[in-house]
């Protein structure tokens, strides 16, 4: 009997690389998750060696395809999804001409303040829609060149996480509109690079990958590719999207008025607009969607469900251990310790700036801080906490959604955050509006599937391919959640109270 064809999604993440396999009905019959560190030399640093990355790649499809829903079925195509504004640069060879700086690396703070001085920010703006800030490609780049200048001048071509396992599998130097989005050196409102950025910054356009739409099924599977993961050669390779808005995609965040609460490692409000519509001084990130002629405005709370595992990695080795016995889940022991405690947590208050921030406070020497402690604070209450300071972060940046004049009629929410029902009564709240989670739990990875289907005449179009997308654990707005306002309130003052020391610490540490 004839297999259906079928569809793989790769979603290169933080901390795993994801592969799905999706069927003509947008179900997914099969899935692998290879996971991998990434390493912090220095404090506010955070980069990887890329060949991390495509080991990973090989060992999930390989699992991928052993499984027995996709083991001897047609291969359609493959979509590529994964972490945004990372920087990897390779030689003309194709080998990394160093380690790869990750999308939370904080150390160009001082590339991107000199830089704003001799631009200014408001020409930054006019030129992308964005402001400067130290998590995005292209002053990774300048502070290569100042500090590391041979890795720049070995340099061929600049590529982002995913790019590179596309270079890997096909020897395509590409990239697509969505990705290109985060480097700051793209016009997003005419959906290609921005000849007039680059000459700002005294980068070479013949630096960056050809740039494509994200359904383009810009290249093939090539032999060595193939090999290397057991995939058919001159399989079509899709463009794909980053990793956020190939998360949109995959849960169905295609029209203007639904917005995207994705807690993950970070925390992502994510909108998608009908029209380029980027806000003033570029305090939301607005980039090109993986669907043509859609975009969207995006602000991010680096360290959310990050916040949450460094605390179960340092201070809840007991229920690790008991989850281990148990054969249960860390994180649902850290909830329900979490439930128990009072809204508020009788004062604790917790800052989530463990990397740094990015929306709305473009800091990064911001650091991670518990305050309001007293000898009643039990780590209930602390992990309560932890989870209302990220929700506080994500309202904050939800409140920019409204101010920009986007439509916020609904709110999907995705990501590990949104398993807890504790978690999400308490974003629906936050965020003012009724919330509920998709069926399929795949994030980026389907997405990108979704975009290789869509690439290679599966489906007609990115809204044909996400029809079939349902919802559930619905959430509407509590009529007692006006008790947020004053942890808001609260959490809002702490910030500003400590930005100053944030940045006195940083500069005596020096």
């Amino acid at each position: 009997m004839t297999r259906a064809p079928l569809c793989i999604g790769l979603d290169v993440g933080t901390s795993s690389l994801k592969a799905v396999a999706v069927d003509a009905h947008a179900v997914v019959v099969a899935s692998a998750v290879v996971e991998y560190p990434y390493e912090t030399p220095q404090p506010g640093w955070a980069q990887t060696d890329p060949e991390v990355w495509w080991n990973a790649t090989c060992a999930a499809l390989r699992q991928l395809l052993r499984e027995p829903a996709v083991a001897g079925a047609p291969i359609e195509s493959i979509g590529l999804s994964g972490q945004m504004h990372g920087l990897v640069l390779v030689d003309s060879d194709g080998a990394p001409t160093g380690p790869a700086l990750m999308w939370n690396d904080q150390r160009t703070d001082a590339v991107c303040a000199r830089a704003e001085r001799e631009i200014t920010a408001e020409r930054i703006w006019q030129l992308t829609g964005n402001r400067l800030l130290p998590g995005f490609t292209a002053p990774k780049l300048l502070w290569l060149r100042e500090h590391e200048p041979d890795r720049v001048r070995r340099a061929r071509t600049l590529m982002l996480p995913k790019d590179f396992v596309r270079l890997r599998l096909t020897g395509a130097f590409h990239t697509d509109v969505s990705d290109a989005s985060g480097t700051l050196l793209f016009d997003c409102a005419n959906r290609r690079w921005s000849s007039e950025m680059c000459e700002a910054l005294a980068i070479k356009c013949d630096l960056l990958p050809e740039v494509f739409e994200s359904i383009a099924a810009s290249s093939h599977l090539h032999a060595a590719g193939a090999a290397a993961t057991g995939l058919p050669h001159g399989t079509p390779v899709v463009a794909g999207a980053g990793d956020q808005a190939a998360q949109a995609v995959g849960t169905g965040i295609v029209d203007e008025g639904c917005v995207a609460c994705t807690v993950g490692t970070s925390g992502v409000i994510f909108a998608t607009t009908n029209g380029w519509r980027p806000t003033a001084r570029g305090t939301l990130h607005a980039f090109c969607h993986a669907i043509p002629n859609r975009w969207h405005l995006m602000g991010v709370t680096l360290s959310a469900g990050g916040s949450l595992r460094w605390w179960r990695d340092t201070m809840c080795a007991d229920l690790v251990a008991r989850a281990r016995a148990e054969n249960v889940d860390a994180y649902d022991l850290m909830l329900a310790e979490a439930a128990c405690a009072p809204a508020g947590c009788e004062g604790a208050i917790f800052l989530p700036y463990l990397s740094g921030e990015r929306t709305p406070h473009a800091d990064p020497f911001a650091r991670g801080v518990f305050l309001g402690i007293s000898t009643r604070t039990t780590r209930g209450h602390l992990t309560r906490a932890i989870i209302e300071g990220v929700t506080c972060s994500l309202a904050q940046v939800m409140n920019l959604v409204r101010e920009s004049g986007a439509t916020t009629q609904h709110v999907r929410l995705s990501g590990g955050g949104s398993h807890s029902p504790l978690w999400r009564q308490l974003l629906t709240n936050a965020l003012g509006v009724p919330s509920a989670t998709v069926a399929q739990p795949h994030g980026a990875a389907y997405g990108a599937a979704l975009l290789a289907g869509v690439g290679s005449s599966v489906w007609p179009s990115i809204d044909a391919a996400t029809a079939t997308i349902t919802e559930s654990n619905q959430c509407s707005v509590e009529s007692a959640s006006n008790e947020f306002a004053a942890i808001a309130a609260r959490y809002a003052d702490a910030y500003e109270s400590l930005a100053p020391w944030f940045r006195r610490g940083a500069a005596q540490s020096v």
